[in-house]
This record gives C-alpha cells, structure tokens and sequence, in this order.
C-alpha cells in the first residue's frame, strides 16, 4: 500500500519540517573543552576521515572500529594492534567516551536502571529489564531530554524537551549498559547475550530525533562492532507518520506504535500528537511498514487507564482497526507516578480486554511491570535533575 503523488509531497514536505525542527533541538559538538574529538558516535566513513586528516591509512578506522565497538575498549593504550606512538597521537587528538554514570539503582525484581551525565550535564535514564526466565533482556534506551509529546499518562512528558541527544549519547547508553554487566567483548558464534535486544523506548520520541537515532542504530546493528541484528531492536514511536515510512525504508527495525486509545477524541486527548497525526493515518502508516509479518509484527503498546480506555467494546474497536495487520498488542497496566491523574486498570477488566483481542487471533500479553520501585517501569522516567529542580523551586 503506497501514498498517491500529491500525499508522497505532503509527507516530504511534513518530513522536512520536522528534520528542520530537530535541528533546533541539536546536541552540542563531540568535542571536549580540550579540543579532543569523541569517536564514539562517527559512522565509518567519519572515522576513516578523522584517521587520513591526521596523516593515517583508512584501514586504522577499522582497526578502532574493532576496539570500540567490540572489544569495548576506552583507552587506547589498551589496543594492543595499534603502535604505541601511534596509540600516542590518538589520545592527543581523541577520545573513546561513555556518559557518566550518575546513579545506578537495581531494582528488587533486578531491573536496573542509570541515570547517565553527559558532558554539558544534561541528563537520562536509562534502564536494563532482565528476562524472568533466560539469561537475556533488553536494554531501554532514550533519545532526548525531556519530551514534546506531553502524552497524560507518562511521566516522561512532564518533562518539557531540552535538547536531542547525539549519535553518540544514544549508543553510548547501551556501551554504558554492557560495561556495567561486564559483556565485553562481543559476544558471538550463539554465545548467550545478557543484554540481547534495544527498545528505543526510554525519554523523548525517536522520530523527534531521526537522524541521530538511525546513526546510532546503524553502528549497533554493524556486523564488525555491537552487532545486534535488526530483529532484536525495537523503535517505539507515538506515531510521527511522516518518519515511520523513512525508518522503514532505511533501518526496517520492528516497530512498536504508542496506541493508549481507538477513538480519534480519546486519543487526541491523551496522546496530543494524534491531532497532527489521526488514528486513521497512523494504522495505513503501520499497513504500510515493511517487513512486517508474522515472525515480525508490529507491536501495538496500549496503557491500561481505569474506565479510560479498557472496556470491551474499545478492546472490540481495537481489533477492528488492526484487522489484516500482523501484530501483537502489549497491554501495560499504568504504572503510577506522583501526580498522575489515572488509576490502574483492575485486573478482571485487563484480562477480559486481553482475552477479546486474543480470540480475534492477536497476541496479547499483559506486561508485568517491572522496576516500578526505582521508578523505572514504562511511563516512569524521569531525570532526577528535573525531579530535584522541581522540589527547590517549590521549597
């Protein structure tokens, strides 16, 4: 199913502004106080650049490729491939960086989750969710600081956008993660990973932030570094229609599409970009997604909201709308947070909507929240900076 001409220029001319838009949100330069740059974050023909406008070959872009991205290594004293004058006029000019760890809470559940500095102290959380039942999980990673979608029920959204963060800050999130479980080098050949699978789901929307989220995630899927395969990264978008067809033709991840609602009004009330972008839109832009099968569905993500949105008869028009779709729908009990305006779901009423949609043929597990004790659990994260900043203004 593809747009007709006058809706593919639209859609250019949507796509456009937002890139225009993301551009005013843009991260500071990799570069330290010092002059140094960052290498973390360049895509390989960036590091071939930096190598051969210091005099070096291209093939040293692979050789650092390697200790980044594989290996794990910061210091390049510690690449022993590499000549020691030439490990010398690295550290000159560059460096392998990570953002701070500024807190590091493990949950009783043993979700853990870091709230990361980066180098102009804006701040993230990120979170690791363990599998209950294998020993793997996915690392959630976020995309901004702060949020502009202001969706009602996450906490998230509270937090007004700062800035985009970097190629760099995203990817380094996940290296940050693997240096606190020990995973290096990469591991391969079937060798179990403890941190299998990304799910771009963490603060800010992706599709805000396109191009630094697809160079980040084009270094985590390289074959020769991280080497996470495409079926193992999830994006979650609220439904930016315009990029959902770019991430699609470009980085073809699974996709995962913030629904919380089957009514354009209720929709538009708690997910306020569906005003931009109506449900209608949204589900041809998911029909549309490629790649899409049953060993790859696209996730629909439904918060449960007491007698907001989990009667039958919305689990019914749910099904409807999704018709045709491979799909799953992970209903996630609301997770609350100080201040929230919605109540959990009862139980009964969870189950009886999961078991409407399953009869229709559709997955439909029910989240188990996870880290809501450190307040990492869908919807919860928030940067502690913002918390404490909110705290003093009001004392």
């Amino acid at each position: 199913m593809s747009a007709s001409p006058a809706a593919a220029d639209l859609t250019q001319t949507e796509r456009e502004r937002i890139l225009a838009k993301a551009a005013l949100f843009a991260p500071p330069a990799a570069t330290l106080p010092d002059g140094r740059r960052d290498l973390v974050g360049l895509s390989r023909a960036e590091l071939e650049a930096e190598m051969v406008a210091i005099g070096e070959k291209p093939f040293r872009a692979r050789q650092l490729w390697h200790w980044i991205y594989h290996q794990g290594v910061t210091d390049f004293a510690q690449m022993p491939t590499i000549a020691k004058p030439m490990q010398a006029k690295l550290a000159e000019r560059f460096v392998v960086g990570r953002p701070e760890v500024a807190t590091e809470q493990t949950s009783e559940d043993t979700t853990r989750k870091w709230l990361f500095r980066f180098r102009d102290g804006q701040q993230v959380e990120t979170v690791y969710i363990p599998d209950l039942n294998e020993d793997r999980g996915a690392v959630c990673i976020s995309t901004q600081v702060g949020c502009t979608l202001s969706c009602r029920f996450c906490h998230t959204g509270t937090q007004k956008l700062v800035r985009n963060l970097g190629a760099a800050e995203i990817v380094g999130q996940f290296m940050a993660a693997r240096d606190s479980y020990g995973e290096w080098p990469s591991p391969k050949d079937g060798t179990p990973r403890l941190l299998s699978n990304i799910v771009v789901m963490g603060m800010g929307e992706p599709l805000y932030n396109y191009e630094n989220t697809a160079k980040a995630l084009k270094i985590v899927m390289d074959h020769e570094g991280l080497a996470l395969s495409r079926r193992r990264i999830t994006l979650s978008t609220s439904g930016v229609v315009p990029m959902m067809d770019r991430c699609g033709a470009e980085l073809n991840v699974n996709l995962a599409v913030s629904l919380h609602a089957v009514t354009d009004e209720l929709r538009d009330e708690i997910v306020p970009l569906n005003r931009k972008y109506p449900i209608e839109e949204l589900i041809a832009a998911c029909r549309r997604y490629p790649g899409a099968s049953n060993a790859r569905r696209i996730t629909f993500e439904y918060v449960m909201l007491r007698g907001v949105n989990d009667s039958e008869a919305e689990a019914k028009e749910l099904v409807r709308l999704i018709k045709g779709i491979p799909a799953k729908v992970n209903l996630i009990p609301f997770n609350p947070w100080p201040g929230s305006p919605y109540l959990t779901s009862k139980p009964e009423q969870v189950r009886r909507f999961a078991e409407i949609v399953a009869a229709a043929g559709y997955s439909s597990p029910i989240r188990r929240p996870r880290g809501r004790d450190i307040l990492a659990a869908c919807g919860q994260l928030k940067t502690e900076s913002e918390r404490a900043r909110r705290k003093a203004d009001a004392a």
